[in-house]
């Protein structure tokens, strides 16, 4: 981005925006809130002059502008789990003051179920559809066998389906999985999942906080249909050497934090590892030798997370993030046959943070990523190779310019450089008689300019509005899409808020996936040739109120999407090394709505919410291609769609020292399709007959409901160390042994006499009964 761009794209902004009209002199005081122990930047913390009425609120960086009037004024610095830190200022020019907020003594007390700041921030902020996590909360939830999971929590929340037992994939507003766009500092990850979809890729020792939007999309993100999940990790300890980290029944997780030489920053570094394997490995080796037995299957994931955050100088700030994660699943045999894959992802980001003045500050980022799996089978003399991966190479920059306490301009532009690996085989035997191989590949562009101004037109009525202009290029196939982004809060009364948010959104990069199973054999591929970039619109009204003396929030939100050229697949399609991809295509439609209702308390001993959600979700692929589309052409449930969606989530405080903590869950049945009946063919006369099934329409037939109670009790205990903090976490998972199906097959009824078939039995599968664990934290 050149400088004239920079002017001319500032200067067009500035003259559509009104000129404020100033009653007496204003100044401006900015800076950043950060956390006292950590310097941790405080997303959403609040800065406020309370005898005004005036306020700001921090960005994703902690960083705050806010106009006030000259002279002597009291501004108090507040975030949840905080103390309010009131300072006085005189205000006779511009000044930067910093605020370092120290933790509430009753943390334990004050539990925070959502970390966004106040419930008067919420009720007061533009952004719709927005929750916000901090790994604080996360951690006191009951968990499958202890393993705390982001992402779990965030299917918690209103408006977010999960995917069925046993899978982590977020499936927002009616979208399917590969539609949410997950950034680590900046950075893309493709596959945020660990364990066959079981848990997230995200260790909740390294990260500070989790955003995730499902509609009202800012103009800074792009690239994906449904969601934005923007994790934040933590910089690390600025002021003394510390050490944390969990001892679980299948996970163990340890961080060390410290400062950087002269206190110019702080460092991080955190690693998580699974031990199945070397349960399984015992075992695998005890009956070694026995004819009848097999081995069970090698298996372990395992997360390294680093980060480093360098003061250049007073006005220079340097973030260097890195996370690093595998998958690895193995298996052999006595009898030579041997199978191994291992997938996971490769982040890098580079961050730097210069203040150019206390209205305009920019941050630029340089990240790479990779996401690959790789399958390797070997039986005897014979062995193949099947391997794909993505990898990304991007820049960005954005701009946050405070006008005034009315404007606040956010601008910036992003390029990626996309390198698609659909497809390598090599294959052969060790002789050398046969050797076989292939290898696809396609490159893209991708490109993205933005604008956007937050607009306090009153004290009642708030706009944030802007436009994204994105791009892609794939070989001489060109795409070009405008995003236009608004939203709007008008205050009926000071605890009363209507809200509205319209946002269209392309993605141009697909997800193949070689079944329905949670396995991570994907592809991901470019829009090029008949596969043209996936469109969707949503719009989405909302009203906002506090209740009980401003101790709970009330929200209601409506919600509508569309989408066009949505893909799937021809029955039978050909989806590894197939250099005409393309044709196996199918494009359709979709749409999806719904309303989400949500209740939260933040304060007293007994905090939590509930979030209820009734909706719809279809799709429609016509005929096409030389097939007759899917379901005849005519629209079907996706597997994802749920009716119902209710959650309970509840956190008390027993005493200083006991936290009690439960989830229950409740979801209308996963939609599927099932047999209706079979008939009889016998295709040569006096062959043994075959039962044939009779399919209905796709997805006609629902499971059964899934509902779960999950139970958790943390128990402080004396620290290892003066001023450290230990507990025991805990949980059960699934308390009352409900058995969800996780899916229905037919068993066969035979007549005992004769050995025939006489009729057919449904059968359900369930993964999880209820599972007790423990996990030991500690951090000194």
């Amino acid at each position: 981005m050149t400088l004239r761009f920079i002017i001319c794209l500032s200067g067009l902004l500035f003259m559509l925006l009104p000129a404020p009209v100033w009653a007496q002199v204003q100044y401006t005081i900015s800076g950043y809130v950060r956390a006292a122990n950590t310097g941790e930047a405080l997303p959403g913390a609040t800065v406020a002059a309370p005898s005004l009425g005036l306020g700001a609120t921090t960005d994703d960086k902690g960083y705050y502008v806010l106009t006030l009037p000259s002279g002597p004024q009291q501004v108090v610095a507040s975030f949840i789990g905080y103390q309010n830190q009131p300072q006085t200022i005189t205000l006779t020019r511009n000044q930067r003051t910093n605020f370092n907020l120290a933790e509430a003594t009753n943390t334990l007390g004050e539990v925070v179920v959502q970390g966004s700041g106040t419930l008067e921030q919420k009720l007061q902020t533009t952004q719709m559809s927005l929750e916000r996590l901090t790994t604080r909360e996360a951690k006191l939830l009951p968990a499958l066998f202890g393993e705390v999971d982001l992402l779990k929590t965030l299917q918690l929340k209103p408006g977010v389906q999960n995917g069925g037992e046993g899978t982590s994939g977020l499936f927002v507003r009616g979208g399917s999985a590969d539609q949410n766009l997950f950034l680590v500092d900046d950075a893309v990850v493709y596959n945020p999942s660990h364990l066959f979809g079981l848990f997230s890729v995200f260790n909740p020792d390294a990260v500070q906080s989790v955003d995730l939007y499902k509609g009202g999309f800012p103009a800074q993100y792009g690239g994906r249909l449904s969601s934005v999940v923007d994790v934040k990790m933590r910089p690390g300890e600025p002021e003394k050497l510390g050490l944390s980290g969990g001892l679980g029944l299948i996970s163990s997780r340890l961080t060390l934090e410290g400062p950087l030489p002269n206190k110019k920053g702080s460092w991080l570094l955190s690693g998580r590892r699974t031990y199945f394997d070397v349960f399984t490995r015992q075992i695998n080796k005890l009956n070694e030798g026995q004819d009848d037995y097999n081995p069970i299957p090698d298996y372990y994931f395992y997360d390294l997370n680093a980060k480093v955050n360098y003061q250049l100088g007073a006005k220079d700030n340097l973030f260097i993030t890195g996370y690093l994660g595998r998958d690895v699943f193995g298996f052999g045999s006595q009898n030579g046959f041997d199978f191994n894959f291992n997938w996971g992802n490769t982040v890098g980001s580079a961050r730097w943070n210069h203040v150019f003045n206390r209205r305009l500050y920019v941050n630029t980022t340089a990240a790479i990523t990779r996401y690959e799996y790789n399958i390797s089978n070997a039986l005897d003399q014979f062995s193949f190779n099947l391997a794909s991966d993505i990898r990304d190479l991007s820049l960005r920059t954005d701009f946050d310019y405070a006008l005034n306490d009315r404007h606040a301009v956010k601008f910036g532009a992003t390029l990626t450089d996309h390198r698609f690996g659909t497809g390598r085989l090599r294959a052969g035997a060790e002789d050398g008689s046969l050797n076989l191989g292939s290898n696809i590949n396609y490159r893209g562009q991708e490109a993205g300019l933005y604008a956007s101004d937050n607009f306090r037109a009153s004290d009642k009525l708030q706009l944030d509005y802007g436009v994204r202009l994105s791009g892609f290029q794939s070989g001489s196939d060109r795409y070009v899409g405008v995003e236009p982004r608004a939203s709007g809060r008008y205050s009926l009364t000071s605890r009363t808020s209507l809200k509205a948010s319209y946002a269209l959104m392309y993605q141009y990069v697909h997800l193949v996936s070689n079944s329905g199973a949670s396995l991570p054999t994907d592809i991901w591929y470019p829009s090029r040739g008949s596969v043209k970039p996936q469109r969707s619109q949503q719009v989405a009204t909302g009203v906002s109120f506090l209740l009980g003396n401003g101790r709970y929030l009330l929200t209601n939100e409506v919600y509508y999407k569309w989408a066009q050229r949505q893909i799937d697949f021809k029955d039978g399609a050909q989806l590894f090394v197939n250099p005409d991809l393309d044709s196996e295509f199918l494009f359709g439609r979709g749409w999806a709505y719904g309303n989400e209702i949500y209740v939260e308390k933040k304060t007293g001993r007994t905090t939590g919410w509930i979030g209820y959600t009734l909706s719809w979700t279809k799709r429609q692929f016509p005929a096409q291609r030389g097939t007759a589309g899917i379901n005849n052409g005519n629209p079907f449930y996706p597997n994802y769609d749920r009716r119902h969606n209710l959650t309970v989530v509840g956190l008390h405080r027993l005493n200083h020292r006991i936290q009690l903590t439960g989830s229950l869950v409740y979801t209308s049945g996963q939609a599927t399709t099932l047999p209706l009946g079979r008939f009889v063919l016998q295709d040569v006369y006096g062959s043994d007959a075959s039962a044939v099934p009779i399919y209905p329409q796709r997805n006609t037939y629902r499971l059964a409901p899934y509902h779960r109670l999950d139970l958790g009790l943390v128990y402080k205990v004396k620290p290892l160390r003066e001023g450290g903090e230990s507990d025991f976490t805990f949980s059960v998972y699934n308390a009352y042994n409900r058995r969800n199906p996780y899916f229905v097959y037919f068993d066969q009824v035979k007549d005992k006499s004769t050995n025939t078939v006489t009729s057919y039995r449904a059968r359900q599968v369930s993964l999880f009964p209820v599972i007790p664990s423990v996990t030991y934290n500690f951090k000194f």
